[in-house]
């Protein structure tokens, strides 16, 4: 764990026309589970798939046909509990939640009310070195997603993809402890990158794989403190819910403008309904979709074809045993074994592929070399590219084998970054490449200071002036530099003409 000293970020203030308001934002988050098949049938769950190819008799809600859990989706839900530090129940139970829809052909949701596999947890969140807020789970259950439908096809007619039906989320809901737009971001972000290391969900935004309901409320300042005292919500106003956000610059706007249309509201001595809301992206503004529903207007009851979910505590250990290594862990390793700064630390942990790489350049090399030349380097041209590291054209052994050739002083680092471009470009063994092409740093003493000893010879107005003024002397190096086309040996080039100028 990152042995640091957190400061709690300042919750986002923002101006009325006649008082100021703090944000109180709480978020639900949707996960689709990482699984071969869905989580009461064994259709595929493979994105891209034709519409309506995977779809089981029990998707398509055929008579007679019974769910059957899948154990599986089960254990993600586990793992995902125990890597949010979360209170794993080993007895819950499945509801129904009734609603009329057409991609749900069932009428009815199959999910966890009253039983949730997974209690109370908490995340972690960076908002900068050293401040940080600490966010409560409240509970993650499992349930089936419904379908798409598909409305700009046909002007006149409207179609149904099941292939998503029956697909398993986790539904990770958290308490109303998020205190601004840039938090709520990173509340996600962080979310999703535990969601990628324990493998249980990949977190694709884009194919709607995570996406967030987002709750909205705006209390006065010293109101959300009376909350934390008493549980009392009343004291955070009324709440109001945008669905389905999949973009974290969408859900910072959507909080912006829906905190300013209620404030508004309550200003202009209105009340706010609670209600679902959608965020249009075009004309940046929030619109209601439906009056928000409690439990008894989806009539839940105890679903009647299964039977509680009862595991075992020596199988949840097991899990556990078997948990990777997790980001705040891997990158307090990363700060402390290899010396990184916490913002390089955090770069290099971002995305669980990134860290593997990294690792494996750095091993047995300097560290900070190492995270120098794989953030500036490979990510930078892998950004100009829009490359991910998975298909980054220089391995981990070629970056580890150019460090190696910098360290021996084989190469200087200006040739260091020709290499590199080489490599990215072709391939090829590094110290192959610096042997063939007569890239080798020149190291002879003798030939460097016969070269600073012309340059100095050929501009004695310019050694004048580096007397006068010391600085100017960088001149000297860069000109004999570029004489020896880069080879020679920057420090010993510097320390010659240092000498050879009498500063």
């Amino acid at each position: 764990m990152l042995d640091l000293t957190y400061e709690t970020p300042k919750p986002r203030v923002i101006a009325g026309a006649k008082q100021d308001w703090e944000l109180v934002i709480g978020m639900e988050v949707h996960a689709q589970v990482s699984s071969n098949a869905k989580l009461f049938s064994g259709a595929s769950t493979k994105f891209g798939n034709e519409p309506n190819a995977n779809v089981s008799f029990v998707d398509a809600a055929m008579p007679g046909m019974l769910p059957v859990i899948n154990e599986f989706c089960v254990e993600q839900a586990v793992r995902t509990g125990l890597g949010l530090k979360a209170q794993i129940n080993l007895w819950s139970a499945f509801d129904r939640k009734n609603y009329f829809y057409p991609d749900l052909p069932q009428g009815y949701q199959i999910s966890q009310l009253y039983h949730p596999i997974v209690g109370e947890g908490e995340i972690l969140v960076e908002m900068g070195p050293g401040v940080a807020r600490l966010v409560r789970v409240e509970r993650i259950h499992l349930e089936q997603d419904a379908g798409k439908s598909i409305h700009d096809m046909d002007p006149n007619m409207s179609f149904v993809d099941l292939n998503r039906t029956g697909v398993a989320l986790m539904e990770i809901v958290s308490r109303p402890d998020i205190r601004g737009p840039e938090e709520a971001a990173a509340y996600v972000t962080k979310l999703r990158q535990i969601l990628r290391y324990l493998g249980t969900c990949d977190g694709n935004m884009q194919n709607g794989n995570l996406r967030a309901d987002v709750n909205v409320s705006i209390c006065a300042p010293g109101q959300y403190e009376k909350y934390q005292a008493t549980g009392d919500f009343s004291h955070l106003g009324t709440r109001c819910e945008i669905k389905n956000m999949n973009s974290m610059r969408f859900i910072q706007a959507a909080i912006e403008v829906e905190a300013r249309r209620q404030i508004a509201i309550v200003e202009a001595g209105g009340k706010v309904v609670q209600e679902t809301r959608l965020y249009d992206v075009e004309k940046n503004e929030t619109r209601s979709m439906r009056s928000k529903e409690e439990a008894h207007d989806y009539r839940y009851f105890p679903d009647p074809d299964l039977l509680p979910l009862e595991i075992e505590q020596a199988w949840v250990d097991d899990i556990k045993a078997r948990l990777p290594e997790l980001p705040d862990a891997k990158k307090a390793r990363f700060m402390g074994d290899f010396g990184l700064t916490d913002y390089d630390a955090s770069v290099l942990t971002a995305e669980l592929d990134a860290s593997s790489y990294f690792e494996a350049v750095a091993q047995g090399r300097d560290g900070k070399m190492a995270a120098n030349w794989v953030i500036n380097e490979l990510f930078g041209r892998l950004k100009k590219d829009s490359l991910d590291i998975s298909d980054s054209p220089v391995t981990p052994a070629q970056l580890g084998g150019i460090i190696d050739l910098i360290a021996s002083e084989a190469i200087s680092g200006k040739i260091a970054k020709d290499l590199f471009e080489i490599v990215y470009t072709t391939g090829g063994d590094p110290a192959q490449i610096v042997e063939d092409r007569g890239m080798k740093q020149v190291t002879d003493t003798g030939a460097i200071e016969a070269a600073v000893d012309q340059i100095i010879a050929e501009n004695p107005a310019q050694v004048e002036k580096a007397k006068q003024n010391p600085k100017l002397a960088g001149w000297f190096v860069g000109q004999v530099m570029k004489a020896t086309g880069g080879k020679a040996n920057p420090a010993t080039v510097n320390q010659l003409v240092m000498d050879k100028l009498g500063l």
